[in-house]
């Protein structure tokens, strides 16, 4: 059997210094009635990046299925998990389809509780987008928390979060993209092993060995919390989930997600169920933009009737389906796995 190695690629991880951002948070008297605003955002900040766990994960993604192929199981991010992680739950609506104006400065002056002077003197260009320095908000937002001014303390505090952690794109800069999805207010489980062994990493494993170690049984597909979740399965016209962004829109496939939201994969997924959709902002000639936005009107879910009893397992089917596509994509790190990191005492 062939187990050629793909070539592996360097990547780069903004890492935005959080450390003046973060120091907001002393002014949070209430940490559950900003919860109760304002959801999951304090957790979101207060999160911890390893970048060596994401430049090795970022060489499993499978840009043919959107997934992340690992030897005999695929693993995805999902919009049930991440309305989980956010505590934003996903409306039957589209959030942001990039076709929202850009809120002129009374707009935003308005939003953020500030004079208009103050948005029109510091509204500037970087990177051929416009956008307000982070010192800039920080400055202001720290203002009003002295003050106990709450409102305008949370609005410039949560669009500080939107544009330097969940929607980064400058460094110190909040753009009028992050603006635009702020004024909409409607963005929408780790699944490693939690063994102790394995968060410990006793053996001082680099992240590629420690990842491929890991075999199917070794996942924690699925949480309770999820239990009476409809999924989310697809949208109007496409068999799958459309994304919009910022830059442009993808497609995710739900039918590969199976297990993580408790139900069982038996086989490969039709053809159908797994459409590539990409394009890039400015370069749509299939007009997929305006697509996607009409098909985020009409949202088909499945629950426990459609899905059936909870039983997360993949049958051989499906998972030799993933064998084979592993080694036609070809994993980037060494075979065989590592023996199991159990540290045997002394």
């Amino acid at each position: 059997m062939d187990k050629q190695r793909r070539n592996t690629k360097k990547y780069s991880f903004r890492q935005p210094d959080l450390k003046e951002l973060r120091s907001l948070t002393t002014y949070v008297l209430k940490p559950l009635e900003f919860k109760a605003r304002h959801r999951k955002l304090l957790p979101i900040l207060s999160t911890k990046v390893d970048e060596g766990l994401m430049s090795v994960l970022v060489q499993f993604y499978d840009p043919l299925y959107r997934c992340f192929t690992f030897p005999d199981f695929q693993l995805l991010p999902t919009l049930e998990e991440y309305a989980y992680h956010m505590g934003i739950p996903i409306l039957d609506q589209l959030p942001f389809s990039g076709l929202e104006k850009i809120p002129s400065s009374q707009e935003i002056a308005d939003m953020l509780h500030m004079d208009v002077s103050d948005i029109v003197a510091n509204m500037i260009t970087k990177g051929g987008i416009q956008g307000l320095p982070s010192d800039f908000l920080i400055t202001k937002a720290t203002l009003f928390g002295k003050a106990m001014s709450k409102e305008a303390f949370e609005a410039i505090f949560v669009l500080l979060i939107y544009g330097l952690v969940l929607f980064p794109n400058i460094d110190n800069f909040v753009d009028v993209n992050a603006i635009r999805i702020f004024s909409s207010l409607n963005p929408f489980i780790s699944h490693l092993p939690q063994t102790l062994a394995f968060k410990e990493n006793k053996g001082c494993l680099r992240w590629s060995a420690r990842l491929m170690s890991l075999t199917n049984n070794d996942i924690s597909w699925y949480n309770r919390v999820y239990d009476g979740v409809h999924i989310i399965d697809s949208y109007s016209e496409f068999s799958n989930v459309p994304f919009l962004g910022t830059c442009g829109g993808i497609s995710y496939n739900p039918a590969l997600a199976r297990r993580q939201l408790g139900s069982p994969l038996k086989d490969k997924p039709n053809n159908i169920l797994l459409e590539g959709l990409l394009f890039q902002e400015g370069k749509d000639p299939q007009n997929l933009k305006d697509r996607m936005v009409r098909a985020w009107r009409k949202v088909h879910r499945k629950g426990k009737n459609e899905l059936g009893p909870k039983n997360c397992v993949s049958l051989e089917p499906y998972t030799s389906w993933v064998k084979r596509r592993a080694l036609e994509y070809r994993i980037p790190y060494e075979y065989p796995r590592p023996t199991p990191m159990v540290m045997v005492g002394p």
